[in-house]
């Protein structure tokens, strides 16, 4: 008799900006994710916890993994207290937990206001504990045991338990107080879709002229070093989850962690340049946090200035310069890509660019032809990945 249970097949999600759902079912299938499919925003697919757990560590365009727990029709108030209470709760929390709802609802004329949406579903669970406990979970927003998401669209409700916690581009390592001009996520597509993964394995380098707190740097020696993104990170959703297995976690963290040691030992040359001291010294903090001191080279060095040592191997030059939006600076902008075009063709032959652009017309600036432009979105700003290789035939 066989007594070794087959292993759950949980219903997943994982949520990522638009433009960017390609990059993110190649991830999900090479992390073992099965029936993977893209979607608009995100790629469902399923997998065991293992599975679960390794698209939180290891996803690096992710923005959160939900796991679907039920499907219901909702034409009523009822409808939806009912369909919640459907799920025995005292599975997912204990009665002296913590939980969190979020709620979001589209045409759905029942209920339109996801405040009182959120109430519904809170009401349902806690109603529920209560009775058989005679204890209620409290609401903590923060960091709950669990987080409880309902999307409402039209007359279905899909009720899902979000095993991320926070959105998953919080890597750890950025300061809180320092604006940067995009999310780690993006960072990591914008590498991932000019190739860096494949130039770091042939030894290749990586260089930001425009480097500002480091970002791209980071991801990139993450990519190269094959460490995962999440790794830093001291909160996930499916911590407090009581079908969470400590021990499965641990095996998933101890081989990242030690895939992490023989990465860090043959990271390739990545470099960082910024003319703003006060930036350099946020982006050597971020390398800090992220565990990369000593790994990753920034020196304050004006982009006009741009240059790579003899002894670094042609790889790609990556970037997200200023775009110029704000009236006044587009005159500013548009003398730096002339100065940047100028610095690559003098000094760069050879290299692979990669430049997010939010101004498609400041490319032209650069007087460098590039490849079809990517489509990708910084926040609601649509954005054109620009990639060229710097050679006398593209001038």
């Amino acid at each position: 008799m066989n007594h070794d249970a087959i292993p759950t097949l949980y219903q997943l999600f994982a949520t990522t900006p638009k433009a960017m759902e390609g990059i993110l079912a190649n991830e999900i299938e090479a992390l073992g994710g099965k029936n993977v499919q893209q979607k608009m925003a995100g790629v469902a697919f399923q997998g065991d916890l293992a599975m679960a757990y390794k698209a939180c560590l290891w996803s690096r365009t992710t923005s959160r993994i939900p796991l679907l727990l039920s499907s219901f029709e909702v034409k009523s108030q009822q409808d939806l207290y009912d369909g919640i209470q459907c799920i025995d709760w005292s599975e997912h929390l204990n009665a002296d937990d913590s939980l969190a709802v979020s709620f979001s609802s589209k045409n759905n004329p029942a209920i339109n206001n996801t405040h009182f949406g959120a109430q519904k579903v809170k009401d349902a669970i806690v109603d529920q504990m209560r009775a058989r406990f005679n204890e209620r979970p409290r609401v903590d927003t923060e960091r709950p045991s669990i987080r409880i998401n309902v999307y409402l669209h039209n007359d279905t409700a899909q009720l899902s338990l979000d095993l991320s916690g926070e959105s998953s581009h919080k890597r750890g390592y950025r300061e809180i107080g320092i604006a940067a001009p995009i999310k780690e996520n993006l960072a990591a597509a914008i590498l991932l879709r000019a190739g860096w993964t494949k130039i770091a394995q042939q030894g290749g380098s990586l260089l930001d002229p425009m480097c500002g707190s480091g970002t791209l740097l980071v991801e990139g020696a993450l990519i190269a070093g094959d460490i995962a993104p999440g790794l830093q990170r001291d909160y996930f959703g499916f911590l407090g989850w009581k079908q969470h297995n400590t021990a499965l976690w641990q095996t998933v963290l101890d081989d990242a962690q030690q895939r992490r040691e023989i990465g860090l030992s043959q990271l390739p040359v990545i470099v960082g340049f910024d003319q703003d001291r006060h930036t350099v010294a946020a982006a050597l903090q971020h390398i800090e946090n992220a565990g990369l001191s000593g790994k990753i080279h920034i020196e304050k060095r004006d982009i006009a200035d741009a240059s790579a040592a003899e002894s670094w191997p042609k790889g790609l030059i990556v970037c997200n310069p200023p775009y110029g939006e704000r009236l006044g600076d587009e005159e500013q902008a548009a003398v730096l890509y002339l100065q940047f075009g100028e610095a690559l063709k003098r000094r760069f032959t050879g290299w692979q660019v990669a430049m997010i652009i939010g101004n498609p017309e400041l490319g032209f600036r650069l007087g460098i032809r590039s490849q079809k432009p990517i489509t990708l979105f910084n926040g609601a700003l649509e954005c054109k990945l620009l990639r060229f290789t710097i050679d006398e035939k593209s001038f």
